[in-house]
């Protein structure tokens, strides 16, 4: 039997970092979880069949304990394989799942999953179902409010209750429609227009589901505004180009006492980490691709970041020379 721990999630997990594949992997979480000790961070989307016939399940599933709260993201439609991965995750120490049917990319709408499933919500029903019944952890599923013309409020609406029945614990939303033929994936994030107003209808008639919305935000203050109406707000591509401009997230939305961290403090932070990675024969442009995006906004920013990326691609950059060029960082206030 799966325990009811909504309550805590609506409590604990205002903020999120949304799942983005090529992105949300294990070294930038590591250097969002230096920037927020609270928000709920993400897996990329791993597809259930993948992980199931896969040789090398450590390379989807393994996170560093630091990571936590961690949710891992599924994609699928298969609930044979579904209660497998749900297994696996609970065994691999995550704290959610989360069930992506979001994703408008034509590869994954061809395996007949991500947004393509929101034309069937009798089979989401079903795969919620195989996750939820197959583990301890809560289940939430992530999803836009409609799909090419199946997109009224009446689809929508009828769609959240039937998989609030599944037992789905959070609905994080994407405001916007997804154009399954026509728009590849990033037209898909931008050109379909936000409708925070549907989104808002829908907790309206439905105030006893927890919903988180997603689309759009951009600062800490919209965040602010937006859990007045939400329970969750889940932050995308901006945490992912800009982070440090999210460092304040544990001040103003969970109270923490604590000062903001400079973009040298996150580094120095995370030499250690660093190190051990290249120790163990593995490439500092793993790490280094993501932590330039937080120097920005600052002078000769790109050229810093032109300098670390160079040494970085080229295996060049050693731990000390990343302590020099920080120290430069320091030296400036930053």
């Amino acid at each position: 039997m799966v325990s009811d721990i909504s309550n805590s999630i609506s409590k604990l997990h205002k903020i999120s970092i949304a799942p983005m594949m090529d992105c949300t992997d294990t070294h930038f979480r590591m250097i969002m979880r230096k920037i927020s000790h609270e928000a709920l961070l993400y897996t990329e989307m791993i597809v259930a069949q993948s992980l199931i016939f896969t040789e090398n399940r450590e390379k989807f599933l393994n996170f560093n304990k630091e990571e936590h709260p961690l949710s891992i993201q599924f994609g699928g439609d298969n609930p044979e394989h579904l209660k497998e991965v749900a297994k696996m995750a609970q065994d691999w120490g995550y704290d959610e799942i989360n069930f992506n049917v979001g994703c408008p990319s034509s590869k994954v709408c061809a395996g007949n999953f991500g947004a393509s499933l929101m034309n069937y919500p009798s089979k989401v029903a079903r795969c919620i179902e195989a996750l939820k019944n197959n583990c301890n952890l809560p289940v939430t599923i992530k999803h836009r409010i409609g799909v090419d013309n199946n997109d009224s409020f009446s689809n929508l609406n009828n769609f959240v209750r039937q998989i609030s029945q599944a037992g789905t614990e959070r609905f994080t939303i994407h405001a916007r429609k997804a154009f399954l033929k026509g728009l590849n994936p990033k037209e898909n994030r931008n050109i379909p227009p936000l409708r925070y107003d549907i989104v808002k209808r829908l907790k309206d008639e439905n105030p006893s589901l927890i919903i988180e919305i997603n689309g759009g935000f951009t600062n800490i203050n919209q965040c602010i505004d937006g859990l007045k109406i939400f329970d969750g707000i889940m932050i995308g591509r901006s945490a992912y180009k800009y982070p440090l401009r999210w460092n304040e997230i544990d001040n103003k939305i969970y109270g923490r006492k604590s000062l903001p961290l400079k973009a040298s403090d996150i580094i120095f932070s995370l030499i250690p980490y660093i190190e051990n990675h290249l120790k163990k024969k593995k490439k500092s442009w793993d790490i280094c691709k993501h932590l330039i995006n937080i120097v920005e906004s600052i002078p000769n920013a790109k050229k810093w970041r032109n300098n670390i990326s160079l040494l970085s691609i080229k295996e060049l950059l050693s731990i000390e020379k990343l302590i020099t060029l920080t120290n430069e960082l320091k030296s400036m206030g930053y």
